[in-house]
């Protein structure tokens, strides 16, 4: 992070990456200082509403984000930028976006917790857009335009107000990870503070909370030890992790709808498993065991370079085997998931967790949809998505084997993945197909 007094003083000069958090209410001119060199400008956590209109100037200009501000209109200066392709609004009071504020190359755009009705026709004119965030918003229908996106690959619709999830959005192509829950056509709950009677609902009078363990954009994970004794008796152990939702919406979505999309999924060997919720009025929880040592992440979350995809240390090896067996326990997951009528919406290696012998743990159900009152064909459509989801995973793992072992083996997996991913989302095999597969391969091995 910079600040503004390095910019006034001339100290920036060639910097590629700008941050300032600095209760700013006008854009600084002197960032046009950096015309030449800047790439990423970060101007979240400020109280700005408007952009220059001569913005375009920073010619440069790849990504800007400006969330948490007070921004009523996405400015239509973005839309002159020549090089944007990166656009991150999030937390603002944004209430019409019009088109001229999208730049037609526009990759990732984000505009959730914001209070957007409509959409421009214009959406549809973004060939290149990969990921949507428009969670937390006042939508009630899509663009029929966006039909024409077949390069989106990450949307996220959750708590708004959309009547039906359109029949182009489940054909695209390449999507990939999608997100609906809290809105009107899908599962609503009656009552999110309701006992759950498979799953006792306790309370955090009932739980010490220790040091932290993680946080993603859901909620903040806790390891903590229970006080409840019935609990320690219940559940075999002191010991748990507990997940406390942070606010209303997230970015994926309510966390009442989380907590359903888990404990309407139930237990699975390759699932974190959930012991208790807390549904206090004040706060939501997930009470889960606590996850043995020796595991760890599979791998880390995207870049702004590789958007969509996931991300591995650069040291980061994996045998054919390895792949395979973590393939084979997560399309189990995923088949039993929708059984259940459930979707994860967020397939991704960043939120499994593995120990040395790759058996596999999967959590993180923020992105997660309840399909009961999908029709067969939506829940069929649902479940093809997500078997892509599967098969980018196992590209990316692939790519940090060595083709030249086992090159039969090598082809014989590559071509499942190649099943999982066909751009004919009907053509494409269920989870429980892909579990047979795998199981033949490493049979017949």
């Amino acid at each position: 992070m910079q600040t503004l007094a390095q910019l006034r003083a001339g100290q920036l000069q060639g910097i590629t990456r700008l941050q300032l958090v600095e209760e700013l209410t006008e854009f600084p001119r002197e960032i046009f200082d950096l015309a030449d060199s800047l790439e990423i400008l970060d101007l979240s956590n400020n109280q700005l509403s408007t952009l220059p209109e001569d913005l375009h100037r920073l010619s440069r200009l790849r990504i800007l984000f400006a969330s948490n501000n007070r921004f009523e209109y996405l400015p239509e200066a973005l839309g002159r930028c020549a090089n944007l392709e990166m656009i991150g609004f999030k937390a603002n009071q944004i209430r019409t976006v019009t088109a001229a504020a999208l730049p037609p190359q526009t990759r990732w755009l984000i505009l959730t917790d914001n209070h957007i009705e409509t959409l421009p026709a214009a959406m549809g004119d973004l060939p290149r857009l990969q990921k949507l965030a428009l969670a937390g918003n006042r939508l009630t229908a899509l663009p029929e335009s966006m039909a024409n996106c077949r390069n989106l690959e990450l949307v996220r619709l959750s708590a708004n107000q959309l009547q039906a999830l359109p029949a182009w959005l489940l054909g695209l192509p390449k999507l990939t990870w999608l997100a609906f829950a809290g809105n009107p056509f899908s599962h609503t709950l009656v009552d999110p503070h309701a006992d759950v009677a498979t799953v006792a609902n306790v309370t955090l009078h009932d739980i010490k909370l220790a040091e932290k363990l993680g946080e993603g954009a859901s909620g903040v994970i806790y390891r903590g030890d229970w006080l409840n004794q019935a609990m320690v008796a219940a559940t075999g152990s002191s010991q748990i992790a507990v997940k406390l939702f942070k606010g209303e919406v997230t970015s994926d979505g309510y966390p009442a709808d989380e907590l359903d999309c888990c404990l309407t999924t139930g237990d699975h060997p390759s699932l974190i498993k959930v012991v208790a919720h807390i549904s206090q009025k004040d706060q939501l929880g997930l009470v889960m065991e606590l996850i043995p040592p020796g595991f760890s992440n599979l791998g880390l979350p995207p870049s702004l370079a590789t958007c969509t995809r996931d991300t591995f240390h650069a040291d980061t090896q994996f045998s054919l085997d390895d792949v395979t067996k973590i393939t084979l326990q997560l399309a189990d997951a995923m088949a039993h998931m929708h059984t259940k009528q459930v979707s994860h919406g967020d397939v991704y290696a960043h939120n499994i967790m593995v120990n040395q012998q790759m058996n596999l743990l999967f959590g993180d159900f923020g992105a997660a949809s309840n399909l009961r009152n999908l029709s067969t064909v939506e829940r069929l459509a649902m479940e093809a998505i997500e078997v892509r989801a599967l098969g980018c995973l196992i590209e990316d793992l692939l790519a940090y084997v060595s083709g030249s072992v086992g090159p039969e083996y090598y082809k014989k997996l590559s071509a499942i993945k190649d099943e999982c991913m066909q751009l004919d989302v009907t053509q494409r095999p269920c989870f429980a197909e892909v579990k047979k597969a795998i199981g033949a391969l490493l049979k017949g091995k």
